[in-house]
């Protein structure tokens, strides 16, 4: 037990630096912080997904991008939602497949908290990042990831697959 009490002390401390971090570089250079976090999260997710099973299926898809961060000790508890007021889980726009998720468990949002900083910052993007490069590996397409509401208790997102990448 003192063992992990030692280890939850030691991410703790990691999880407020990098609240301060964001912090910081949202103050220093403004919106391209974003942009900066974004691309440095589509590496990280191809990088993690390089070797990752190829599928069309984005249902399929999502539950290898769940393999994959568990598999690299990322702590993201996500998982698709349908919503009373939708036929199916996934819709099919002009734009490509629609898919909502819950993130239950989000080292991002617990670090933002850690810090006292806000959510939907430059590290939500690494986030948004992660699974366009993902995604991009796994599914050959280009995606979005949308926050739609951030909580204490979870996020609730839309996923797009784009059509033609």
């Amino acid at each position: 037990m003192p063992e992990l009490l030692e280890q939850r002390a030691q991410l703790q401390e990691t999880m407020t630096f990098l609240g301060a971090i964001a912090s910081g570089i949202e103050e220093a250079i403004g919106e391209s912080a974003n942009s900066i976090s974004y691309l440095a999260g589509k590496r990280l997710g191809m990088q993690f997904s390089e070797h990752a099973p190829k599928t069309d299926d984005i249902e399929e898809a999502l539950l290898m991008v769940g393999k994959v961060l568990r598999e690299n000790d990322c702590l993201w508890q996500f998982e698709p939602f349908k919503a009373h007021d939708r036929p199916q889980m996934i819709s099919h726009t002009e734009e490509g497949d629609e898919i909502m998720l819950v993130f239950r468990e989000c080292m991002i949002r617990q670090s933002l908290f850690k810090f006292g900083h806000h959510q939907k910052g430059s590290l939500c993007n690494m986030m948004y990042g992660f699974f366009s490069g993902a995604l991009k590996n796994i599914m050959g397409k280009e995606s979005n990831l949308e926050i739609l509401h951030a909580g204490e208790n979870g996020c609730y997102k839309r996923l797009i697959v784009f059509k033609n990448s």
